[in-house]
């Protein structure tokens, strides 16, 4: 009934949608300037990896004779033609907003100049630089018949040339990689009236380019870049050693073959032409940019010293009331369970959890789950110190996390010198779950602590993603956690689960569950809702099963950040399902997921998207949340995301995000969870209070 194409979009094109109100984000006067242009290199280092793994995906699927139709009814051959399509239209207007943005730049000081408009006495600086810093590290490579075209790493910047002499018939090709170990925008002294000037390291390249080929007439340069296939295949099955075989399969990837092909609009079209024969591209997958390519170059410009007045002013996110005055991590968390909002409470708190822990002599055991964490991570350090100190420390370090693939591998490295048990993951799955736990010996006996998160052990990416944590001493999440590790560090049979519910064990069935619920709720003539937030949702089946549920008279809100596959609005499927999408300063990223109203309403926080690999092919947790001002909490804080007029866009039927209010004073719910996190941390708790149990519902 509700399996049809025309109720489905396509991931990909979804995906392009997403990028696009990244982009937008560039374009807000009320963002400072350089959080503006910081915008532009996220659209950017986005669409790389799109590039990477989506488009390189669905090219290997045609290649290999593969052309199905997905669930909206698009082939794979269709969908590159419309990704090709939407992706051209997105560099465009990423070009158009950075040329908005550039003036600005000027305007505030800081400009992007050209070489030909140096002063006579920064031409002379240029001249001394160029010969002194950057000639000794160009490395020229010439093609022909005794230099076969050289391998180009992957989304590195090159500059090709032609070269004629009047004793050759044929042209030559030159290529000079652009070298990455030199700052992409360099500071050009002796600026006037305040200002300072910078120059693209590849225009400096090209503007001496003759004097690295003495004897030649050179034609216009063509800047050019290539993106290459960046998946990795993992034979886990034969694999004896998944270490090895993830270090095995990363020298693999780097040799990827060319999936875009970024030009320079005004290069030497010969040489384009060239290129593109030697890459074997298809003229779909060439962008010509007016403008500098790899724009991701403005992540580090973006963060200038000297410009401080043009970025958003640090965030000092405070301790949440709980654990403000708490020396004692593990007596606090013992008076009853303490909810983070991440990254507007500190993330401090998960940390210490851990540092604690690897100091305590009570401390027994420590076990958790690693999937991305930052490359000086304290929290590893902490496990190393445990360790060493002879606790039992288990690690699962997740060596499949894309692209965090060779970090992983170190940390796991030297986990295991310190003497840590390391996993490497399960056969088959990557492990997603965001989990700690600590054994401690108490007077009264063992007593288990836990932390489950959405997001990431990640100290760096907990400062700008948008997480919820949970710490509990509660014994049956306890339980449930040691079962969980048993489960992954051994043979051991999932177990009868007393507040997890696991992925890809029954999670899945839990959420019909829950659905079916408010289905029949809706069918009885009582409130029925679902309030659902989180990355992706491009599942079928929960798709499907969300239809049932709004054709049965359930109301469903939705805060989908990035790829949405359900289709809002149908008349009798899906017209009472609304789709909100918020990008804003920080990265959305909770998952949350509330079934039923008012205060009987069922409560998860989960490391899982709605999506195919996260239900099926990965392990993630979905966890209740029992208390009964937590859950509270969680409740007031969804009507905030669906009151925010100033960051979230709409999802309409026909697949046109449109912003809810673009007035600069609508309301922000990331300003507001801001203001009421200072708020909180402000309230003076008096020692009755703060020795209040608790209160649990009875689930």
């Amino acid at each position: 009934m509700f399996d049809k194409p025309e109720y489905f979009f396509n991931r990909e094109l979804s995906w392009l949608k997403f990028n696009n109100r990244v982009l937008s984000e560039a374009g807000d006067t009320a963002t400072p300037l350089l959080e503006r242009l910081r915008f532009i290199a996220i659209t950017a280092s986005n669409l790389d990896e799109f590039f990477m793994i989506r488009v390189a995906g669905l090219k290997h699927q045609l290649e290999s004779g593969i052309n199905k139709t997905d669930a909206a009814g698009l082939t794979v051959a269709q969908q590159l033609e419309r990704i090709s399509e939407m992706a051209h239209e997105l560099v465009k207007n990423q070009y158009k907003q950075l040329r908005t943005l550039i003036p600005a730049l000027c305007d505030a000081k800081l400009c992007l100049r050209s070489i030909d408009a140096l002063s006579p006495q920064q031409q002379e600086w240029l001249d001394h630089t160029f010969h002194r810093t950057i000639y000794p590290v160009l490395t020229p490579l010439g093609v022909d018949a005794s230099h076969p075209f050289p391998f180009l790493a992957n989304r590195s910047l090159n500059l090709a040339v032609q070269l004629t002499r009047p004793d050759e018939d044929e042209p030559a090709i030159a290529i000079i990689p652009v070298p990455s170990v030199l700052p992409r925008l360099l500071e050009v002294p002796f600026a006037p009236q305040e200002e300072r000037h910078f120059l693209f390291l590849e225009d400096i390249i090209a503007a001496y380019c003759s004097r690295l080929f003495q004897g030649y007439t050179l034609s216009q340069p063509l800047f050019f870049r290539i993106t290459r296939n960046a998946d990795m295949f993992i034979d886990e099955d034969e694999a004896e050693d998944l270490l090895e075989e993830v270090e095995s399969a990363l020298k693999q990837r780097k040799r990827g073959p060319a999936v875009r092909l970024e030009v320079s609009k005004h290069g030497n079209k010969e040489l384009q032409a060239a290129l593109q024969e030697e890459l074997d591209i298809s003229g779909q997958d060439i962008y010509e940019i007016n403008g500098p390519l790899d724009t991701t170059c403005f992540f580090r410009f973006a963060d200038i010293s000297g410009a401080a007045h043009l970025r958003h002013a640090p965030y000092q996110a405070p301790l949440p009331a709980a654990l403000a005055e708490a020396e004692d991590i593990f007596a606090a968390i013992r008076q009853g369970d303490i909810l983070l909002h991440h990254p507007y409470e500190s993330f401090e708190p998960v940390v210490d959890f851990i540092r604690q822990a690897a100091l305590d002599p009570q401390v027994l055991a420590i076990k958790q789950t690693l999937y991305r964490v930052s490359g000086n991570s304290p929290i590893v350090r902490a496990l190393m110190e445990a360790a060493e100190n002879g606790k039992q420390v288990t690690v699962l370090v997740e060596l499949k996390a894309r692209f965090d693939e060779e970090n992983n591998i170190q940390w796991a490295k030297r986990l295991e010198e310190a003497g840590a048990h390391v996993i490497y993951g399960l056969m088959g799955l990557k492990t997603h779950s965001k989990i700690a736990l600590v054994v401690r010996q108490e007077e009264d006996g063992i007593c288990r602590y836990v932390h489950l998160g959405t997001g990431n052990y990640n100290d760096s990416t907990a400062r700008i993603y948008t997480d919820l944590g949970l710490f509990t001493a509660n014994d049956a999440f306890g339980a449930d956690a040691s079962a969980f590790f048993n489960m992954l560090s051994g043979y051991s049979d999932p177990p009868v689960w007393n507040k997890f519910i696991v992925a890809p064990l029954n999670m899945r069935e839990r959420f019909y569950e829950l659905v079916d619920e408010q289905i029949a709720a809706a069918q009885s003539g009582q409130p029925a809702h679902i309030s659902a937030k989180m990355n992706s949702l491009i599942d079928k089946g929960i798709i499907l099963k969300l239809y049932e549920a709004s054709a049965a008279g359930v109301s469903i809100d939705l805060i989908i950040r990035g790829i949405c596959g359900l289709r809002p609005g149908i008349p009798g499927v899906s017209d009472n399902i609304t789709v909100r999408s918020i990008v804003g300063r920080f990265l959305e990223h909770h998952r949350i997921f509330i079934f039923g109203v008012g205060d009987e309403a069922k409560v998860y926080l989960s490391s899982a998207d709605w999506m195919p690999r996260n239900l099926n092919e990965r392990v993630e947790l979905l966890f209740p949340i029992d208390d009964i001002r937590h859950a509270a909490r969680i409740r007031a804080m969804f009507s905030l995301f669906l009151k925010d007029g100033r960051k979230a866009h709409t999802l309409r039927s026909d697949g046109v995000y449109r912003r809810v209010d673009k007035k600069i004073d609508a309301f922000s719910s990331q300003a507001e969870f801001c203001r009421l996190a200072h708020k909180a941390a402000q309230k003076t708790w008096t020692l009755e209070q703060r020795l209040q149990p608790m209160q649990r519902k009875d689930t």
